[in-house]
């Protein structure tokens, strides 16, 4: 097996993953990491063979990019508190205990090269966690609470850890210079991020057609990453600024073709990065395997005295953490997501899975310093990183859902309801609201003008049919199962009519192209 095989292996196990992890219970990513150590395991698997400095640019971006699309910049506002406490004040607290443990018991590991493996093993996975809340059913706010502190704490561990890769390397550390390094990595990041997502935004309206504009957005964090990494900016928050400016001002509510066909590609495209990052994870058990021969007692007790202090640090900053953002939690700050209870507070810890972002961290470790010599325990920090992500990720991620289960945290579902039903109710004034514009310029006849106001109401109750009276809910019903029939029937004549025009594909003197052209119309009708 060579290594473009091995990818493909991954690809496919990413699809079949989804399926299996929702047949029994369990978070795809750890299942993927599982494929990828059995993989490692086998004799005719190739080792993963990767330039460190690729690992970063191909998966973080489109990883990212999919993570912001399901968060808004309103939510992170609201929850400015909590995210800072947990993705730059718990990065910071966690970088520099691991640090201090590694160079205290690794013989010869310079502080430089110990910060840098405390920044890749600090920040939680965003994936992985939202991964295993998504199938738990946990609270929105500790599901936002997790996604923003995935993110962000992405940006500030990969900062951190560039600062002490670049010690480490050069052999020289100027805490002022690498402050300012800080700042200015910030600052030029916002901006290339803002930059690219207005001109993104300026093409997607020129480009008009769906395929063309979600083939835009494919590119642009790859764009965003590397023209900030350039520009010796942070790539992982110029990613996050032009996604979020991208969210805010580039959805157009009657684009509904563009919106539907965008979702279910980077859907795809989520799947697929993410099982192939998490299979690197596994396979990484090569690597571990051969570092560790002769000296796997040392090595292990390194590891296991590493993954101690990430998993101990996070528990004991999370305890004070989240009394503080109690205390500082005001009646105006509604919309602000913090754990409401000491169950929250320990489901909030156990699922500080490390992941995606550790492995690329780790993986590009340089192989040599700026004098030319092998970079120090090189080998050594990454065995150690492994055993880090592999224990968090299989003992967490596989526990969670007992644990959970355990303390009962669950959902406000009948919040949630409540909400829908709120929209539900804007949605049918709105649409209510639009047909008197309509009434006041434009003569309607008295039964069209009733006609468009029942189809008003429908549009809410078809969204949420408790708003609606249990006479008008009846009513709704019948005609739900009318149209329910009549779509049936609908949809088996279009299914006639896609199989003959398919048909015609293959005789003899049929222009293909005007073949799907037809074809595509019709499958355009069919989901309406």
């Amino acid at each position: 097996m060579d290594q473009l095989a091995l990818l493909f292996v991954l690809l496919l196990g990413a699809l079949l993953s989804v399926p299996v992890g929702d047949r029994f219970k369990l978070p795809a990513p750890v299942l993927m990491t599982v494929l990828g150590m059995v993989l490692a395991l086998l004799d005719f698997v190739p080792n993963v063979d990767i330039p460190p400095d690729l690992i970063l640019p191909a998966l973080l971006p489109p990883l990212l990019y999919a993570a912001v699309r399901r968060t808004s910049w309103r939510q992170f506002a609201a929850n400015k508190r909590p995210i800072f406490l947990l993705a730059v004040a718990l990065v910071f607290v966690t970088m520099t205990c691991v640090a201090a443990v590694a160079h205290a018991i690794v013989p010869g590991l310079g502080l430089a090269a110990a910060f840098a493996l405390g920044a890749l093993v600090a920040p939680p996975d965003p994936v992985a966690a939202t991964a295993v809340a998504g199938q738990l059913g946990l609270p929105r706010r500790l599901v936002s609470i997790l996604e923003g502190e995935g993110l962000f704490n992405d940006v500030t561990a990969i900062v951190l850890y560039h600062v002490a890769i670049a010690a480490a390397v050069g052999g020289t550390f100027s805490p002022w210079s690498a402050g300012l390094d800080l700042v200015l990595s910030a600052v030029v990041a916002v901006a290339v991020g803002l930059a690219l997502g207005w001109g993104a935004n300026r093409l997607l309206d020129l480009l008009g057609d769906a395929t063309l504009q979600i083939g835009l957005t494919l590119l642009v964090p790859y764009a965003s990453y590397v023209l900030a990494e350039e520009l010796h900016g942070s790539g992982v928050l110029a990613v996050l600024t032009t996604a979020m400016f991208l969210a805010e001002y580039a959805s157009d509510a009657d684009d509904v073709l563009t919106r539907l066909a965008g979702h279910t590609v980077w859907d795809v495209v989520d799947t697929l990065v993410t099982g192939v990052a998490f299979g690197l994870i596994g396979l990484e058990l090569h690597n571990a395997v051969r570092t560790a021969s002769g000296h796997w007692g040392e090595l292990l007790g390194w590891a296991g005295a590493v993954v101690g202090v990430v998993i101990l640090v996070r528990l004991l900053w999370l305890l004070p953490a989240t009394w503080l953002t109690k205390r500082l939690h005001a009646r105006r700050d509604q919309d602000e997501d913090i754990p409401m209870s000491l169950r929250e507070t320990v489901v909030m810890w156990w699922a500080g899975m490390r992941g995606v972002a550790s492995v690329a961290l780790a993986l590009a470790i340089p192989l040599r310093t700026e004098d030319g010599s092998p970079f120090p325990h090189r080998e050594e920090l990454i065995f150690i990183a492994f055993g880090v992500i592999l224990v968090t990720l299989l003992l967490q991620g596989l526990t969670l859902p007992w644990l959970v289960g355990r303390l009962h945290v669950r959902a406000d579902t009948e919040q949630e309801k409540e909400f829908e039903r709120a929209l539900a109710r804007r949605a049918a004034k709105a649409a209510r609201q639009r047909l008197r514009e309509i009434e006041a310029v434009e003569e309607l006849p008295e039964e069209l003008t009733e006609q468009m106001l029942r189809r008003a109401f429908d549009i809410g109750v078809r969204i949420s049919p408790e708003i609606g009276d249990e006479e008008r809910r009846e009513a709704k019903e019948q005609r739900a199962r009318r149209i329910k029939r009549v779509r049936r029937i609908q949809g088996e004549m279009l299914s006639a009519a896609r199989h003959e025009v398919l048909a015609a594909r293959s005789e003899p003197g049929a222009d293909p192209e005007i073949v799907d052209r037809v074809l595509r119309h019709l499958d355009v009708r069919s989901l309406r």
